[in-house]
């Protein structure tokens, strides 16, 4: 499955302001760190739906599943605790920005990673 570079470049563009950002491919799209710390992620799944990733941390993510649009990261038979999915569709650019925010604060708190 090909990587989406128009959700991967709304993502890229809602983050061109922060220092400290980088970018891998995987997980089938492509993520997003923070000084090392994954943030976030784009891609489009095999049922053609874009969808994006956000790590809100698990302290947060009870309160980001309250969101209609929010729904939980199942990767293979796995939940990922800390990570939501929001469709491309559900998400605008001010939801992208408000959704980075949380991420943003939860990755700042972390130490670094090489």
């Amino acid at each position: 499955m090909p990587v989406d570079e128009v959700l991967a470049a709304r993502m890229r563009d809602a983050l061109a302001a922060h220092a400290g950002i980088s970018e891998k491919r995987m997980m089938g799209g492509t993520c997003f760190f923070l000084s090392g710390n994954m943030l976030s992620g784009a891609r489009r799944h095999k049922d053609g739906v874009g969808r994006f990733m956000f790590r809100v941390g698990k302290a947060q993510e009870t309160a980001a599943l309250l969101d209609p649009t929010a729904e939980a990261v199942i990767h293979g038979t796995r939940k990922l605790g800390g990570f939501v999915r929001v469709d491309e569709d559900a998400c605008d650019d001010g939801a992208l920005q408000r959704w980075l925010q949380l991420c943003l604060a939860h990755a700042a708190a972390l130490p670094a990673k090489d």
